[in-house]
């Protein structure tokens, strides 16, 4: 079992940046890709980005270029960086792990980002 809990969201304003965190515990050595999703009201879950070990990532048309995920292995921290936030990335923003590069295994709460305009 892996427990993941996010944490770092708020209220921002168009422009500006945030940090979430992913703090990850239990059977992290099963894990080799870690990701973070969002849902907006109304919407269904998205990927916003993928990394796996060795830090092969991946984004989401509509952040690449703003959004940055990386993972701090000697920690259990998983980040996603999020530069020039638009209104549009106001959503519920999860974290989840997977044993494999297509799957996600585990699911954390969620964080809410709300970007004002």
């Amino acid at each position: 079992q892996v427990q993941l809990l996010e944490s770092g969201g708020g209220l921002v304003q168009t422009g500006t940046s945030l940090t979430l965190s992913c703090a990850a515990s239990g059977s992290i050595g099963s894990i080799n890709t870690m990701a973070w999703h969002r849902q907006a009201p109304g919407k269904q879950r998205e990927l916003v980005g993928k990394i796996r070990r060795g830090g092969m990532s991946t984004y989401s048309d509509s952040v690449k270029g703003r959004f940055s995920i990386s993972w701090d292995y000697a920690k259990n921290m998983v980040y996603l960086q999020m530069n020039r936030l638009k209104p549009e990335d106001t959503a519920v923003y999860y974290c989840s792990a997977g044993s494999t590069w297509y799957g996600a295994d585990y699911w954390g709460q969620g964080t809410q980002v709300t970007v004002s305009s």
